[in-house]
């Protein structure tokens, strides 16, 4: 599987509790094809104190499937699909297929 979407990208949830939502991709899980998303699915657990940590509830972000993320188009701001195309140096980049954009830097 290509990797359409990295650590670091700007994505919008297109499915579930927080559809519509954007956020940074924090973590890329690539043997379970899920994502954690910054404000996104974020859960509480108990935690147990420990040396350096008190403990308590914590809340952090779950992770999602990458099924239900898309990547945020650089022109308007909204969910497009992504391809790969070569560029003129011989790199593969990733590209917005509704704009024609490129999304890597």
């Amino acid at each position: 599987m290509a990797a359409k979407i990295k650590k670091g990208d700007t994505v919008v949830i297109i499915s579930g509790k927080d559809k519509g939502t954007q956020g940074e991709v924090l973590k890329v899980i690539p043997d379970e094809n899920k994502v954690v998303v910054r404000g996104v699915g974020v859960v509480k657990r108990h935690q147990k104190p420990t040396q350096m940590d008190p403990g308590g509830l914590k809340s952090f972000e779950a992770a999602i499937h990458v099924s239900n993320v898309a990547h945020v188009d650089p022109r308007d701001g909204k969910a497009v699909r992504v391809g790969f195309k070569i560029d003129q140096h011989g790199r593969k980049t990733r590209f917005a297929k509704r704009s024609g954009e490129s999304i890597d830097v």
